[in-house]
């Protein structure tokens, strides 16, 4: 009868695992069909942060790790995993960050029905698995291209979630060992997973005050817990975990099995354990509209996440269970199967954590789609069990209902057609941008682009997808927002004190400001920002001297959110408040009529481009009229209009392109707009390195 079930759970794991893995072939099939897409002969990637993860597996393969200061990337563990793969099997380094979180992710299978078969039950569990592999949020986040942390951010807590519940049932001490272990493999493998740690141990400590108080293993099983979670060297959490595993197995006296659990959470107190939890809360539920540091007030970037932002409540249910009616389903097998098996109870962390989209933002939807997928999955087998039907109806029935719930994931996965997170020619530009920079040289933008620009580059940037505070976001949004003097000048400020703080002893930075901005006004002898940043602005203001160089990167896509940019630098610092944005808005022609372009919004471009007429009837008098783009030999043309010198806006038609944009002086006036749009540089200032339709590079010269 063992045997069976093991040939079973065998065959449910390799169809659900196979089917996880075929069903992300689709984006790979229509991906590999646009040339815009390939590089090096491979589909390239299609989430921004995974060029960190590769950047830091090629430093690992390039024997660069610690050399680099401003990534710490080959220390991760996907770094360290795809270097590892790519050592000893003979794939090449594209493919490998192409296809591995498919694979990885659809590993998630195995601790569902291994949770299912605590509960004398494979078919729930393989219902389930098959539901969720293909869920919606699931798939987004780890479907082939998706180069992230999260093909295994679920796969690990969900065999920590399979450890406890094993014991908790089972009642055998041989089995503490797996949760911990697997709750140190989690956050080797990512480090945000401490919260999500804590809540495993918070609620199996709960679980047995409430239900089994008198059970010394479960006790057992929260010290080592805890113990996997101390703010350690991983290294020494394992030889605590596997000392404390072989003490408990001597059946020590209770009194100091009490006295260990003082020493492990005064352990874990004294650590710092308490920090961490503080912060994401901060972050992610108390969250607001800027953050302090010594006294300044910066934008808090967390405003301007999409994935952080709340989200509708039946976007909310399709993103967990692929449908509406499925999440109401899933719901009430949750109810169930915890009614019924009080153990899964223990669930309730991750279940928790995937509702806190509703605050928190889509991203967290991810953490409820396996909990949900089996409460489904039971739901089918406990009212098929129900009503006592014949066992080839009962299969026929089950296979028609987990088809019918798979159609809407698989209608989702043909529809979802993500595009790589660079084109094939924004590549192109970059490894051109290679043989021109070191790896002592910076390219500044904005951070969406930091990872790409050093993983095709070497070089360096100031922010990127991990380094996007409001603080260290201030500089960069201030050289693309401000005149050319005032960007200059900040660029050089902005690289120069980071490297001389990157250099310094750690005994010497403790006496420093912990904020460069601050720094740079007491070198200078300023107290208030806004007189430094005046200061800035001056033709003859004195920057640091230069050591490297400084290479503006400026995407024609960057104007998408442009006026996001703008919000991290047109602030008061003193008081956090947001001044007047100005205008600048992407508009495309939709219609034409006798008296002119008619725009989306509704809005009217007058014929003769003297007055913009919106909706409302207002009219709104042009200033000045660019025409720019390049002619069929590639040449940049540029033809200015005067309009009305009295005009409250300006327009750019990229011709090209085929849309305009409508903008104020403010936006006119920056350096982004100035050097992309109109190519009007200061030459001595600026040098143009690359230009094209898409992408322009400027090399600082002061």
């Amino acid at each position: 009868m063992q045997e069976n079930l093991r040939i079973k759970f065998i065959i449910y794991a390799l169809v659900a695992f196979v089917f996880g893995i075929v069903s992300r072939y689709y984006w790979i099939y229509w991906a590999g069909g646009n040339e815009d897409f390939i590089f090096n002969g491979s589909v390239m990637i299609n989430t921004n942060d995974g060029y960190y993860f590769a950047e830091g597996a090629k430093d690992i393969l390039d024997n660069f790790v610690d050399k680099n200061p401003n990534s710490n990337a080959s220390k991760q563990g996907l770094s360290i995993v795809t270097a590892f793969i790519y050592k000893i099997l003979p794939f090449k380094f594209e493919n490998i960050l192409l296809y591995l979180s498919g694979f990885f992710s659809s590993l998630l299978v195995f601790p569902m029905l291994l949770i299912s078969k605590e509960y004398k039950s494979l078919e729930f569990g393989f219902i389930g698995s098959l539901v969720s592999v293909v869920a919606m949020s699931y798939y987004n986040r780890t479907m082939y291209g998706y180069y992230d942390t999260d093909m295994l951010t679920i796969v690990l807590p969900m065999f920590v979630l399979w450890g406890m519940i094993r014991v908790v049932n089972s009642k055998n001490e041989k089995d503490i060992i797996i949760a911990p272990i697997f709750m140190l493999l989690y956050f080797w493998w990512y480090p945000a997973s401490y919260s999500l740690n804590i809540a495993f141990i918070s609620m199996i400590f709960f679980y047995t005050i409430i239900f089994d108080r008198k059970n010394i293993i479960n006790y057992k099983l929260c010290i080592m817990m805890l113990a996997a979670t101390t703010n350690l060297n991983l290294s020494i959490n394992f030889a605590i975990i596997i000392a404390l595993y072989i003490l408990f197995l001597k059946n020590i006296k209770l009194l100091y099995i009490q006295i260990i659990a003082f020493f492990v959470f005064t352990n874990f107190i004294f650590n710092g354990g308490l920090g961490p939890i503080i912060g994401y809360l901060n972050s992610y539920v108390f969250r607001t509209t800027t953050l302090s540091d010594d006294n300044l007030m910066f934008f808090n970037v967390t405003k301007t996440i999409p994935e952080l932002s709340q989200i509708d409540k039946t976007y909310f249910m399709e993103r967990i269970s692929s449908h509406v009616v499925l999440f109401a389903l899933s719901i009430a097998g949750y109810v169930v199967l915890c009614f019924k098996n009080r153990s899964f109870l223990l669930s309730l962390p991750m279940i928790g954590l995937g509702f806190l989209a509703l605050k928190g933002g889509l991203r967290f939807t991810i953490y409820a789609v396996p909990i949900m997928g089996l409460g489904l999955g039971f739901l089918y087998i406990y009212l098929i069990n129900f009503f006592k039907i014949d066992k080839y109806i009962k299969i026929a029935i089950i296979s028609l209902l987990t088809i019918l719930s798979l159609i809407p994931a698989l209608q989702h996965i043909y529809n979802y057609k993500s595009s790589t997170v660079f084109s094939k020619s924004e590549v192109e530009i970059l490894e051109k941008l290679k043989t021109l920079t070191t790896r002592d040289d910076y390219v500044l933008a904005w951070w969406d682009y930091g990872y790409p620009i050093r993983y095709y580059t070497n070089a360096n940037t100031l922010i990127d997808g991990a380094i996007h505070s409001g603080e260290v976001n201030f500089p960069v949004s201030f050289t693309l927002t401000k005149d050319q003097t005032s960007s200059a000048n900040m660029a050089r400020l902005a690289v120069e004190y980071l490297e001389k703080r990157l250099s310094l002893e750690d005994e010497k930075k403790a006496n420093l400001p912990t904020q460069d901005l601050k720094w740079m006004m007491k070198d200078y002898g300023f107290k208030n920002v806004n007189d430094f940043l005046l200061n800035v602005s001056f033709n003859d203001f004195n920057p640091p001297k230069k050591t490297r160089e400084i290479y503006y990167y400026l995407p024609l896509r960057m104007m998408n959110i442009f006026t996001t940019v703008n919000y991290f630098s047109n602030l008061d610092l003193n008081t956090g408040k947001i001044k007047n944005s100005g205008v600048f808005f992407t508009m495309y022609p939709t219609s034409k009529d006798k008296d002119g372009i008619i725009l989306n919004g509704n809005i009217l471009l007058n014929n003769n481009f003297k007055t913009i007429i919106t909706p409302k009837k207002e009219v709104i008098k042009v200033k000045n009229f660019y025409q720019v783009g390049y002619d069929k030999d590639g040449k940049y043309i540029s033809d200015k209009q005067v309009i009305d010198s009295s005009g409250d806006l300006n327009i750019i038609f990229l011709i090209n392109d085929g849309f305009f944009i409508l903008l104020d002086d403010y936006y006119l006036n920056s350096t982004y707009v100035k050097l992309f749009f109109l190519q009007d540089y200061d030459s001595e200032l600026f040098e143009p390195v690359i230009l094209n339709r898409h992408t322009k590079i400027y090399k600082l010269k002061r």
